[in-house]
């Protein structure tokens, strides 16, 4: 590990992430080289805040569990953490040891129960190497930049607030599309068009999010979420900085091309070109890690593949026949290969890690704890056995720094010093070349802004007046929609007036008794009449059909005060029985058309006024007559009442 590195180790000292009422506590060791600069006690709050103001390059724990529940829990918590901070767990990662046996591989003692003690341990194996990075994200991010609050109802000012807070998305969204293009990241844009701007920009970024230019960010009106787009499930890489061993599959000929995979089947390198030679192609490798095998998609390997395995003086893995297309076709499928070239590059890797598979998942099981898997797999390829890989491993009494191969040196010295003074001369004049770019790009932009900022001016004028005329045009279309309606309600009122006024007027007249029509005996009816033509109190209403009467609506029809209703001629039987009894004891006169000659045009009717009159004085006498015989009974009620109550008194006396 690099010399200087600051790294915080916690372990938890009391509670739990799983517990509501007791939340955790942490030992926090600081360590920086060698030295540990400090020992404190934090909450998780407290830790968070130390990261963003610090920003450490390692996060080390010892368990996942203690900083969160589930795996939910835990995306959550590297959402947060700083993005250049690295979560570490130095207990390793899909196959977890012991931190007792981690610590003894560095010749580490400590006192386990002691939670700083553990926090200190934890800090210098990670320093070490130990352990495994935990990552949760894709190489590609998210930025989203949306309104910070919600605009609402409103009231006479909505417009201008939402055409505020649309403007200043959008205008932070250009603020970050410009960081990332002055970043040279590539990146996809989604707009969501609002009045006045954007509600939501999103910004899908090929970059990793520590190499994001961009920070979360939230305003008063507009905030900006930077995340990464989540892996499917959690994956763990190993810290140590030892180069990996590679299994290397080469394509030669006029285009070559070179797949690199590691001992877990993982691609790390695939690239193609026409002017790679040999020595460019060893060079590439170098970087990438420590080939082991080399392998060829042709059962015969080629010279200059053979030439780059002495190279590395690694192992040869040619297959028991030349691969077919459709054999490759299969093994890359899901793998993002630009040509034919680097299809049987990463083909013959491929198959050269199937043939190992088997053999490296049962050194798993076999190989005691504290042993390097890799070295111990590299081992079993070069020919060796279990146990002498181990026997050499325990001879070892320090552990030696793994040295680039140096093999074939004699061969490539010359040409690769050569190839270096040559890629040093193109690079300094590739240098010379973007600074002068770079030079005519600044002056370029600086133009653009400046044309930008007068069409901005423009268009925000423009913008204005438009949002006004919107404005006043909404207003006026409103209004039109409102003076439709009250117009249409003033031509209903005027019939309604005039219907009314004739109704007075052969009211006042004498010569007829006006009648107002009802449709039928239900609230619906007497709601329809109401709207037509009122019910005042006096009115004389005709009723053709009494089907489906309601007392409800009789009692509406008293409360109204109405002066009498008048049945249809055919409406006799039990109902008229049972609409003039009820209504007899509301006092309304009930009388039928049978008694009183009735005419009905449309929505007027008229009574004859003498038979009118007859017919009600007769109800009136009738009316009386039921009066005076309901105050009969009621004297018969009372006394037959007392002469009950006085036979009880003298029944108790007696």
């Amino acid at each position: 590990m690099g010399e200087g590195m600051k790294i915080f180790g916690i372990d938890v000292i009391r509670g739990s992430v799983r517990s509501r009422s007791c939340r955790p506590r942490y030992a926090l060791v600081v360590l920086s080289g060698d030295e540990i600069l400090e020992e404190t006690e934090v909450t998780a709050f407290r830790l968070f805040r130390r990261l963003a103001a610090e920003r450490p390059d390692i996060l080390a724990v010892d368990s996942l569990q203690e900083i969160a529940a589930d795996s939910h829990e835990l995306f959550s918590f590297l959402q947060m953490l700083p993005p250049h901070v690295r979560l570490v767990q130095v207990t390793g990662g899909e196959k977890k040891e012991t931190l007792g046996k981690v610590a003894g591989r560095f010749n580490i003692s400590f006192n386990r129960f002691d939670p700083f003690d553990e926090a200190r341990t934890i800090a210098r194996v990670a320093a070490r190497g130990a352990g495994a990075e935990v990552i949760a994200f894709e190489d590609t991010s998210e930025i989203v930049v949306s309104r910070h609050r919600s605009p609402g109802k409103g009231g006479w000012s909505q417009n201008r607030y939402c055409r505020k807070i649309h403007g200043a998305v959008l205008q932070k969204a250009r603020e970050v599309e410009m960081a990332l293009v002055a970043a040279g990241v590539k990146y996809e844009k989604r707009e969501t068009r609002a009045f006045g701007g954007c509600s939501r920009v999103s910004f899908l970024v090929q970059a990793p999010r520590d190499q994001v230019p961009v920070a979360s960010f939230r305003g008063a009106d507009v905030q900006v979420r930077v995340s990464g787009k989540r892996l499917e499930r959690i994956q763990f890489r190993p810290l140590s900085g030892k180069p990996p061993y590679l299994i290397v599959g080469v394509d030669p000929g006029t285009t070559t091309a070179v797949a690199a995979l590691d001992l877990e089947g993982n691609l790390l390198h695939l690239a193609s070109s026409r002017q790679m030679s040999m020595s460019g192609v060893i060079e590439s490798l170098l970087r990438v890690g420590k080939p082991l095998i080399i392998a060829s998609d042709v059962h015969e390997m080629p010279f200059s593949v053979e030439k780059i395995r002495r190279a590395f003086n690694g192992v040869a893995y040619t297959p028991r026949q030349d691969m077919s297309v459709e054999a490759k076709q299969a093994l890359t499928q899901g793998f993002g290969t630009r040509n034919d070239h680097e299809r049987d590059a990463l083909a013959a890797a491929l198959d050269a890690f199937r043939t190992y598979k088997n053999k490296f998942q049962n050194l798993v099981r076999r190989v005691p704890p504290g042993f390097d898997l890799d070295e111990v797999k590299a081992g079993i390829v070069r020919g060796q056995s279990l146990d002498q890989v181990i026997g050499e491993m325990r001879e070892k009494a320090a552990p030696v720094e793994e040295v680039a191969p140096t093999v074939a040196i004699d061969e490539i010295r010359d040409e690769r010093i050569r190839i270096l003074d040559g890629t040093v001369k193109r690079l300094r004049a590739l240098v010379a070349e973007l600074q002068e770019e770079i030079q005519k790009r600044d002056a370029q932009i600086a133009r653009l802004q400046g044309r930008l900022k007068k069409v901005r001016s423009r268009q925000e004028q423009k913008a204005r007046s438009e949002t006004e005329v919107t404005k006043r045009d909404v207003i006026i279309e409103n209004l039109k929609k409102r003076l439709r309606s009250e117009e249409k309600t003033t031509k209903q009122l005027r019939k309604r007036i005039q219907r009314m006024k004739e109704f007075d007027e052969a009211l006042l007249s004498g010569e007829t008794v006006p009648l107002k029509i009802l449709s039928s005996l239900t609230r619906e009816g007497i709601k329809s009449l109401a709207a037509e033509m009122g019910i005042r109190e006096g009115d004389i209403v005709y009723v053709q059909r009494i089907e489906g009467f309601g007392k409800v609506a009789l009692r509406e029809l008293a409360e109204a005060g109405i002066g009498g209703l008048l049945i249809g001629e055919d409406q006799g039987g039990a109902p008229f029985q049972e609409i003039e009894t009820f209504l007899r004891e509301l006092g309304v006169p009930v009388l039928s058309a049978a008694d009183v000659r009735v005419v009905v045009k449309g929505k007027r009717g008229a009574a004859d006024p003498s038979q009118f009159r007859a017919a009600l004085a007769a109800w009136k006498v009738s009316q009386e007559r039921y009066e005076k015989e309901k105050k009969g009974q009621l004297v018969q009620q009372i006394f037959e009442e007392y002469r009950t109550e006085r036979g009880r008194e003298m029944k108790k006396v007696g």
